[in-house]
């Protein structure tokens, strides 16, 4: 019987980790970029590199959005960008719904599978969209048996 950790909750729990990072007060969301199996980027909500960041001075909130805030999805496919890595047959892995702009933009830069933890204000055009591209949607599940395969305990410092 194989004891690991099964590879959806060992990747949704990369984004959980990622959510920590997180400088928004409103909501943590972590993403990882997932292709054959191997992480090809990470991303958490937050300001622009070198911006204030809304836990340091809340949220810019226009029209009932923290117009600071770059999205999870968004960062991590940035950093794609940036580092010359394809997102064309990858999969996320995010804590959280993608919103309408962040399904879009996954859509376009050619992702196959949105595996997501929880609901959040799951817009209606986005799964529409998501019907439509015939992208594969999971809802994972994690458990504390899932969490308790890692030995936290054993990497702790005393």
């Amino acid at each position: 019987m194989d004891n690991r950790i099964k590879w959806d909750q060992y990747f949704m729990t990369q984004a959980v980790l990622l959510a920590s990072r997180s400088t928004c007060e409103r909501l943590s969301v972590g993403a990882v970029l997932v292709r054959d199996k191997r992480i090809i980027a990470g991303g958490y909500n937050g300001s622009v590199a070198g911006d204030t960041h809304c836990i340091d001075e809340g949220c810019y909130v226009v029209d009932g959005h923290c117009v600071r805030t770059i999205h999870a999805e968004m960062n991590a496919i940035l950093q794609c960008a940036k580092f010359g890595e394809r997102t064309d047959g990858a999969e996320v892995y995010v804590t959280d719904f993608p919103c309408l702009q962040c399904t879009k933009m996954l859509l376009q830069a050619g992702i196959t599978k949105i595996n997501y933890l929880r609901n959040y204000h799951n817009d209606e055009y986005a799964q529409k969209l998501i019907r439509l591209k015939n992208i594969e949607l999971n809802k994972i599940q994690l458990t504390h048996d899932d969490l308790g395969k890692v030995p936290f305990d054993s990497y702790l410092s005393d």
